[in-house]
């Protein structure tokens, strides 16, 4: 019997325009063996929630550069409740202050990879939160 790849979303929430470092770690988890779907630039809230539920995801990675993570995370966690799929892991990178990581991690998100996590962690840590 052959191990299922975990299938992650990577999704680019807003109207945030940089997706290069979601392309990037979006390849570093395809080459580490999962499988990638990826969302393109400003997908709202909604948007992702529903491709996290067509794509039946086995974890949703947000990547985040506008500082507006708390908020964002908050919602997004509501509206997978109000769908039906809170019990599908969240993690999210990019640019995260060291304070906001408890506070996020407080809320519900099970990974937090600020700028700089190599992918290696990032690797272990989704492959964690998928188990």
């Amino acid at each position: 019997m052959t191990d299922r790849k975990i299938r992650v979303l990577v999704a680019k929430p807003g109207l945030d325009g940089h997706d290069r470092g979601a392309k990037v770690v979006a390849l570093a988890l395809r080459d580490a063996g999962m499988e990638v779907i990826y969302t393109g630039l400003h997908r709202t809230l909604e948007q992702i929630v529903a491709a996290a539920v067509q794509e039946a995801v086995d974890v949703v990675g947000l990547s985040i550069m506008s500082g507006a993570h708390l908020l964002i995370c908050r919602r997004l966690l509501d509206l997978m409740a109000s769908e039906g799929i809170a019990d599908i892991p969240v993690v999210v990178g990019g640019v995260i202050p060291k304070q906001d990581v408890a506070k996020l991690k407080e809320m519900g998100i099970k990974g937090v990879f600020p700028g700089g996590t190599s992918f290696e962690e990032m690797v272990a840590g989704i492959r964690a939160v998928a188990a």
